[in-house]
């Protein structure tokens, strides 16, 4: 029985510790997600199918602050477009933990497409949208390295200097309650060999019990 708790008591920690990883590394990178972006038009900001999360294009806009708009290359640098991206890295996020409620649910990120408000002949749209592909980077790991487009383009909704949508794949739910079954197993293997145990002891007795047995 000690056994069993103690098994018991390691997989809710494990689980605890699984619950917390990802925004806790939010934490630790200093990064504050947005409150979550409202669409504005008659769409969903996300849209589950299966494992998949399909998030529409988001914009870049920092926790409590305003929209980054302009054109990179005359209104906006380069490194100003990175950052960009990077605040649109996080609206992203903030709207999948308003999906799924747990970012740790999160199995890969799967692609991104970034748009890059430009001027003509500007052709540096993957070092801009790198400022979300390194954010995402740093907060989920291997499991946040994505396939991915880079496209430049005239204008955006709102003069926003970028804009980006992505694909999520996310856990199943078998694999989210992973510890629940392997507590369930646990306990049915601990009464299996109790069960045994029994029976042996049952048997052992029964034999001694016998008139001719020494």
């Amino acid at each position: 029985m000690m056994s069993l708790v103690r098994v018991t008591k390691t997989r809710t920690f494990a689980k605890a510790v699984r619950n917390v990883h990802v925004e806790r590394k939010l934490e630790e990178l200093g990064y504050t997600l947005p409150a979550v972006a409202e669409p504005k038009g008659n769409y969903r900001t996300s849209v589950r199918s299966g494992n998949t999360i399909y998030l529409a294009g988001h914009l870049p806009q920092p926790a409590g602050g305003d929209l980054i708009v302009g054109k990179i290359g005359k209104d906006l640098t380069l490194e100003q477009g990175y950052d960009a991206a990077h605040y649109v890295a996080l609206s992203l996020m903030a709207t999948l933990k308003n999906e799924v409620g747990d970012l740790d649910k999160i199995k890969r990120i799967v692609k991104l497409v970034g748009f890059v408000n430009c001027v003509d002949g500007f052709s540096q749209q993957p070092a801009v949208i790198n400022g979300a592909s390194d954010t995402i980077g740093k907060v989920f790991g291997d499991k946040g390295i994505h396939a991915r487009s880079a496209v430049g383009t005239n204008a955006l909704p709102l003069n926003v200097a970028v804009e980006i949508e992505a694909v999520v794949e996310v856990k199943d739910k078998k694999h989210q309650h992973d510890s629940v079954g392997l507590f369930a197993m646990n306990r049915g293997c601990m009464a299996s060999h109790v069960y045994r145990s029994c029976a042996m002891h049952f048997l052992l007795n029964r034999f001694l019990m016998l008139p001719n047995a020494k």
